[in-house]
């Protein structure tokens, strides 16, 4: 198992990136997590899963939905914010 958090800028707000994300999410399947809109204009997911699920889901990132423009993707440090949600096994959400 393997935990990431990305950070995606770009254009990647206002156009169903995060529910791109929960359907690509499914599609590939074994990926528990969430994602989440930032106030600077980027999108946020923390997602788990096997290895293989999670090298599929960060690949899709780069392309994103239709109407995404995908400037950077950072890896972030694991988060240990506990105003955010904890992921829940077997659930890819939106926050």
């Amino acid at each position: 198992m393997r935990e990431v958090y990305l950070k995606i800028e770009g254009r990647v707000q206002g156009i169903g990136f995060r529910h791109w994300a929960m359907v690509k999410a499914s599609e590939i399947g074994g990926i528990s997590g969430w994602v989440r809109n930032e106030d600077d204009g980027s999108v946020e997911i923390l997602m788990r899963g096997e290895d293989d699920n999670i090298n599929k889901m960060i690949q899709a990132c780069y392309d994103g939905p239709m109407f995404a423009r995908v400037d950077k993707i950072s890896f972030l440090p694991g988060v240990k914010n506990y105003f955010l949600p904890q992921i829940i096994e077997g659930r890819f959400i939106r926050i």
